[in-house]
């Protein structure tokens, strides 16, 4: 008999009849029909059907199935297999309190944390919208605070001077037939200007807005809210690289579009004909696919300068070589946020542009040939229908170049391990971690 503690003989457990602890042979000597002691035979005569083993448990419990039924993957618990084996109750594979929850024996590694708006793993094309999404939902408070802000004063601005300061005689000359060429020149100009100081006007909300929701996205990443006074007190510092950032990229863009045009224009201006014509379109068109290019490859340089707190130039590379290698998913996304964007934008602010002609801007035709007059309120309906539509566009494209840049950097650079630390996880699978799908 072993005496190691814990551990007893097949044929001394207390279903023999024997008191625990006793000691002795397990059967008297003068009995006649004792046979000799053999190894097979000091198995009680009271053991179960093979193939039905189970642990002790009350009167008329069901025996488990034998070891063989519950291997990996192992049904759940209530099912045949399901308790006791890997993958069942017990502390196995794919269960809670098992080894590292892989998600039922052989069913791919454990889903990711999800601590905010975006799983923390490479992210696909809906995740990346649906997240741009999610932020608007979950803080809209502050998301449709800051756009509503935005828009409000871009658009008042721009109503002012339209009202008080741009004349509106440039397109009334434009559209006259029996204007000279020094009436469409100067005319022309003024258009320019113009439109020049609009767009200024855009702009400047424009990068107000990025740099505000870049902070809001990234906080809403990590599943913390940021108030509006926290967004602006954290971007303010970097606005106005920001705002030399894009004007940057804008030149670049114009110098690549003059670049290209400058051969066909020297030919048209020196042999003149169709030749000319065609080759400035030509080179148009290809200034425009460099163009196209590079604000691709620099479409994530924004976000680097605002959460890196990097300079012009280092963010303009850091977006290069996140993007290299991935131009054309890059592109796409871009394009499908973008053309999203400005689909449900065209929905609300065409209603407004319709109303606004019809009450001040002669009816729908001068808003279709573009001749009606731009009264006080043409500038205030149109306005409205302007910043309902920024509300909408200005969170969507903001928030879908930041989660991008995101995604870029999880793919190259395991930003997913950093932002886990950085909500508070030790790992994936750590206490208040949402699974993300």
């Amino acid at each position: 008999m072993n005496d190691t503690p814990g551990w007893t003989s097949p044929g001394s457990a207390p279903s023999d009849g024997r008191e625990p602890g006793a000691s002795g042979p397990d059967q008297p000597a003068d009995r006649p029909d004792t046979e000799p002691a053999s190894p097979g035979t000091k198995w009680s005569k009271e053991q179960p059907p093979p193939g039905q083993w189970s642990t002790p448990g009350a009167p008329g419990q069901a025996p488990s199935p034998p070891p063989p039924r519950t291997g990996w993957g192992a049904p759940p618990p209530g099912t045949p297999g399901g308790p006791g084996g890997y993958g069942g109750q017990g502390g196995g594979y794919g269960r809670p309190g098992g080894h590292g929850g892989w998600g039922g024996g052989w069913g791919g590694p454990p889903p990711a944390a999800k601590p905010g708006v975006i799983p923390l793993r490479p992210l696909g094309v809906g995740e990346i919208l649906d997240g741009a999404v999610s932020t608007m939902r979950t803080h809209w408070r502050t998301v449709l605070g800051i756009s509503l802000t935005v828009a409000i004063f871009t658009e008042v601005v721009v109503v002012l001077l339209r009202g008080f300061v741009l004349e509106n005689t440039g397109s009334d000359v434009l559209s006259d037939p029996d204007a000279t060429l020094s009436e469409l020149g100067d005319a022309l100009t003024e258009s320019t200007i113009n439109s020049g100081v609009v767009f200024l006007i855009s702009l400047i909300g424009t990068v107000l807005a990025t740099a505000l929701l870049t902070t809001v996205t990234s906080r809403a990443v990590l599943g913390r809210r940021v108030t509006t006074g926290e967004a602006w007190r954290d971007a303010r510092p970097r606005t106005v690289r920001l705002f030399g950032l894009i004007v940057l990229l804008l030149l670049i863009v114009a110098a690549l579009l003059v670049a290209g045009m400058v051969p066909g224009l020297l030919v048209a201006a020196t042999v003149g004909g169709e030749a000319g014509v065609a080759l400035t379109a030509l080179g148009f068109m290809a200034g425009g696919v460099v163009a196209v290019w590079l604000m691709v490859r620099f479409s994530l340089a924004s976000p680097a300068l605002m959460l890196e707190k990097q300079g012009i130039k280092k963010a303009m590379a850091r977006s290069a070589k996140l993007v290299r290698g991935s131009w054309w998913r890059v592109f796409g996304i871009q394009l499908l946020a973008t053309v999203i964007a400005n689909v449900v934008a065209s929905i609300i602010v065409l209603p407004f542009a319709f109303l606004a002609t019809t009450v001040d801007g002669g009816g729908v035709n001068g808003f279709l040939q573009g001749s009606g007059d731009l009264g006080w309120a043409f500038l205030v309906i149109s306005g409205i229908g302007a910043v309902i539509g920024s509300m909408i566009t200005f969170p969507i494209t903001a928030g879908v170049t930041v989660l991008l840049y995101i995604d870029q950097r999880i793919r190259r650079e395991a930003l997913d391990l950093e932002l886990a630390r950085a909500a508070g996880l030790q790992d994936p699978g750590a206490p208040g971690a949402v699974p993300g799908g």
